[in-house]
C-alpha cells in the first residue's frame, strides 16, 4: 500500500502517472456516484434527478481531465499553441451560442419584441412567454398558410416553441402588438354582376363600422407619431369593389384588436351572409351547377 502512495505521489516516472491516473479515476467515479446522490435528493422529480445525475458526472469526468493533463504533463511547452487551438475550437463549436447571445442584446438594446408581444420570427407566430440569453419562448398559434399546424386560424396550437436569438439577425422579425396593438382585416365576398352588389356594398360598410375599432387605432397611430416619422394612415372601414370576369368582389378592409380578429371575422362573416341572404342577394362563384333534365315523347318515354 505504501509502495503504491509512493508512486501516486511520484509522477516522473511513467509506473507513477499509471498509477495516479488509476486513482484519479476510481476518485472520479466515487465522487461522481457521491455528488449525484446528493443532488438528487435535493431535486423534487425525476426529471431533475436524473438531470442532476447527469451533470455531477460530466463536472466530475472534466475535473478529471484536467487532472489527468497535468499529470502526464501534455502540454507542456505548448501552452500558448494548445490554448490557441483551444480558443480557436470553441469559437467554432459556439458559434450557435455566440450568436444565440448576441441576438438576446439585440432583442434587449434594439427593443424588438418583449413578453407579451405577438411576433413572427423563424417561421414561427406566437405570444412571446420568455425571452432567455439563448432562446425565446413562444406560444404558438396556428396560420391558414402553414401546412405544419392544425389550427386555420390565429388562436393557440397548445404547442410552446423555443427560438434561437440568433434569428434576430438572419430572418426578419415581425411583431404584431409592440407600438401598435391592432391589424387591419378585409372580408371579402363576390356579387354577381347582375346581382344588386350596391345593397350588399352598404351591407358590408355596415358591418365593417359596427366591428371596426377605429377609436382605439386612431390613438394608438397617433402616439405611434409621437415616437416614429411615419405617414399618416386611414383607420375609417371602407370597402373596394373590384370588377373580375365571373363577379364583381367587394372587399370590406377594416381595423380590430390583434388577439380578437379571428372572432371578430367569424361574427361579422355570419352576419353579413345573412343580410345577404335576408335581402335576396346570392354569393357568386366561378363554379357553374348543370342539370340534366329527361324529355318526354308522345309515347311517354324518357330520352336521356
Amino acid at each position: 500500500m505504501d509502495e503504491f502512495l509512493d508512486l501516486v505521489i511520484e509522477t516522473n516516472t511513467v509506473e507513477g502517472r499509471l498509477a495516479t491516473t488509476a486513482a484519479i479515476a476510481v476518485l472520479g467515479f466515487a465522487l461522481s456516484w457521491v455528488l449525484g446522490r446528493l443532488i438528487a435528493r435535493r431535486a423534487g422529480d425525476a426529471y431533475g434527478r436524473y438531470y442532476a445525475r447527469k451533470l455531477s458526472r460530466y463536472a466530475v469526468a472534466l475535473v478529471a481531465l484536467m487532472a489527468l493533463a497535468v499529470v502526464w504533463r501534455a502540454f507542456a511547452g505548448r501552452v500558448g499553441v494548445v490554448l490557441g487551438l483551444a480558443t480557436a475550437g470553441v469559437a467554432f463549436a459556439m458559434q450557435e451560442v455566440i450568436g444565440a447571445v448576441a441576438g438576446w442584446f439585440n432583442i434587449l438594446t434594439g427593443r424588438i419584441f418583449r413578453v407579451g408581444d405577438r411576433i413572427q420570427m423563424g417561421g414561427v407566430r406566437g405570444d412571446v412567454i420568455d425571452i432567455t440569453p439563448l432562446r425565446t419562448k413562444v406560444l404558438e398559434i396556428g396560420s391558414e398558410s402553414d401546412e405544419a399546424t392544425w389550427v386555420n386560424g390565429r388562436q393557440f396550437t397548445g404547442r410552446m416553441v423555443a427560438i434561437s436569438n440568433k434569428a434576430t439577425f438572419t430572418e426578419p422579425v415581425f411583431n404584431y402588438s409592440a407600438a401598435f396593438d391592432y391589424i387591419w382585416e378585409e372580408l371579402t365576398v363576390p356579387v354577381s354582376h347582375g346581382g344588386d352588389w350596391g345593397q350588399a356594398e352598404r351591407i358590408l360598410e355596415d358591418e365593417a363600422r359596427r366591428v371596426s375599432a377605429t377609436e382605439g387605432a386612431s390613438g394608438a397611430i397617433h402616439e405611434m407619431a409621437s415616437r416614429y416619422p411615419i405617414p399618416k394612415a386611414e383607420v375609417e372601414p371602407r370597402v373596394f369593389a373590384r370588377a373580375t370576369d365571373d363577379y364583381m368582389e367587394l372587399s370590406a378592409r377594416f381595423v380590430v384588436p390583434v388577439r380578437t380578429a379571428r372572432t371578430t371575422k367569424d361574427a361579422m362573416t355570419r352576419r353579413v351572409v345573412d343580410r345577404l341572404a335576408g335581402a335576396g342577394i346570392e354569393v357568386a362563384s366561378t363554379t357553374e351547377d348543370i342539370r340534366i333534365q329527361g324529355l318526354s315523347d308522345a309515347g311517354g318515354a324518357t330520352n336521356n
